[in-house]
């Protein structure tokens, strides 16, 4: 695992306890699988009402929920791990930066902002 290249990292309020280095929305939950997420959970949250750094843009160390190639486009799982974007998903989360053999590993990945965050005006 390398390191990574926060931009911008905010805060938000754990709706229930959260792992570190997973995918959460703006309301401190994780996301359902291959739906819109905010960012990558920096540390873990305990419980409801923790507040919990999450890394919004640049690089992120997130878990895999499956093997990853290099350089593969990613999607979410129902947990919140990184996964291999699927045919016909709306919502890439990011871009692998390093391989994983299979779930469960910490890699470096490079943040895209979800289709679902992104106003039709922009």
């Amino acid at each position: 695992m390398t390191g990574n290249i926060s931009l911008l990292t905010l805060t938000v309020t754990a709706a229930s306890a959260l792992a570190a280095c997973r995918f959460v929305t703006q309301d401190g939950a994780y996301p359902a699988a291959g739906a819109a997420a905010f960012g990558v959970t920096r540390s873990s949250a305990g419980g409801a009402g923790d507040l919990v750094p999450v890394d919004v843009q640049g690089t992120a160390i997130a878990e895999s929920g499956a093997a990853i190639a290099k350089d593969a486009p990613l999607m979410v799982d129902a947990t919140g791990r990184v996964v291999p974007l699927t045919v016909g998903s709306k919502s890439p989360v990011g871009r692998a930066m390093e391989a994983a053999t299979g779930a469960g590993q910490q890699i470096e990945i490079l943040l895209v902002p979800s289709a679902g965050l992104v106003s039709a005006a922009s």
